[in-house]
């Protein structure tokens, strides 16, 4: 047992301990910013190869110690509860906010997380022959020219953790590389849980519990999450393939049962069509959990006005599906025995010819990429200093355990 010596100022200690940390981070950003460029350059061989936001940070940590965290260093952290850790994931958050603040690096380091994953290149083949791909969060499945996303992690209510997004992203690549595919359809699966046996539910937002244990890493949750699978399903996939276009995009449809909490509404903004049953409801709790909820803060101000967008982020406003200002983002509100009439009646609408050419200039007006790059660098460092504030760990372990 360690004995510590009499009359020492741990406070005192932990306060020098801190003043230390904000010196380096700021020798950090600093350098970061200023050299940005460079580094970027010099871990893509001059924008001759795409890594991927987690491929790039490891790459720096080798080109250029004590940057940004060591793979020993993260392997340490990872191991840990959230409440445990010492932050390294904010040292990787200055380092991208540099990156994708760069004229240069920015957008092709954003390009890199538009690209097909190694995984969905590998499924598919498998997804052409047959149509289905069976995952641990999400069931993939062609019907008549429409991808069916189900989301079907029962055993928690579809929250949100690294696993579904990994699945999500998979899907989501498939649906957009399957030439027979011309749209996407997300629903919520059957749920076993007693609350909603029996029921649809869409999603629940974050997993609290793995946001606790530490299991919900900056990179490759939180950051892969918006400019992963999310701006594939708003943006495309980057493919390279066509002179007229570097992006295959296609219509994408959501149908919300039960409710869509975080996450899940966070999800709703980028679709072309969203659907809901007439006693569902939609939240965005992250301002109560401590957290950011994501581009919202970004994107719901234009869709729904800013007042509404404050009191639903700020203030913890649930909106019911079937109320006025719940219409600026749900399209269509039906009774719940209608959702699957409602759901083909969607499909139908959004397989016109002109529907993908469309949505793509609505969508590049709506949200230039340029914005969305400013607004993604800021949320790399904001949202890691959140996820390691004062306030998060205390409230986290009671979220965790309590129900929605």
């Amino acid at each position: 047992m360690t004995t510590l010596a009499p009359g020492l100022d741990l406070r005192a200690l932990a306060g020098e301990a801190h003043r230390v940390d904000d010196e380096i981070r700021a020798l950090r950003t600093a350098l970061v910013e200023a050299h940005a460029e460079e580094i970027y350059d010099g871990l893509t061989d001059g924008r001759t190869r795409y890594l991927r936001m987690d491929e790039l940070v490891r790459a720096a940590a080798v080109a250029h110690p004590g940057l940004v965290p060591s793979e020993e260093q993260m392997a340490a952290e990872d191991s840990l509860p959230q409440a445990d850790k010492v932050g390294r994931e904010i040292d990787q958050g200055i380092f991208l906010r540099g990156i994708l603040r760069a004229p240069k690096a920015g957008p092709h380091l954003l390009d890199a997380m538009l690209r097909p994953t190694a995984r969905a290149l590998e499924l598919l083949p498998g997804f052409i022959e047959t149509g289905v791909v069976e995952m641990e969060a999400v069931r993939l499945e062609r019907r008549d020219g429409v991808a069916h996303l189900t989301l079907c992690r029962d055993d928690c209510l579809n929250a949100e953790d690294a696993q579904q997004v990994d699945d999500m992203e998979t899907a989501v690549d498939l649906t957009l590389l399957d030439p027979s595919v011309r749209s996407g359809l997300l629903r919520g699966g059957v749920m076993s849980h007693p609350r909603y046996l029996g029921r649809r539910v869409f999603c629940a937002g974050i997993n609290l519990k793995k946001l606790s244990s530490g299991a919900i890493p900056l990179v490759d949750f939180l950051l892969r999450r918006e400019t992963g699978y999310i701006q594939k399903i708003f943006r495309g996939l980057l493919t390279d393939g066509a002179w007229h276009s570097r992006l295959t995009d296609k219509p994408w449809t959501a149908a919300v049962d039960s409710f869509a909490i975080g996450g899940g509404t966070q999800l709703l903004l980028v679709f072309d069509h969203v659907l809901a049953a007439s006693d569902a409801y939609l939240s965005l709790p992250a301002a109560k959990e401590g957290i950011i909820p994501g581009v919202s803060n970004f994107r719901l101000s234009r869709i729904a006005g800013p007042r509404v967008a404050r009191q639903v982020i700020l203030g913890g406003r649930r909106l019911r599906a079937d109320e006025p200002d719940a219409r600026s983002i749900v399209d269509e509100v039906v009774p719940p025995e209608e959702m699957d009439a409602a759901i083909d009646r969607a499909l139908a609408r959004l397989d016109g010819e002109a529907v993908v050419a469309n949505r793509r200039m609505l969508n590049l007006a709506e949200e230039p990429p340029e914005e969305f790059r400013r607004y993604i660098a800021e949320f790399a460092l904001q949202q890691a200093l959140r996820i390691y504030g004062a306030d998060v760990i205390g409230k986290v372990d009671g979220f965790a355990v309590g129900a929605r």
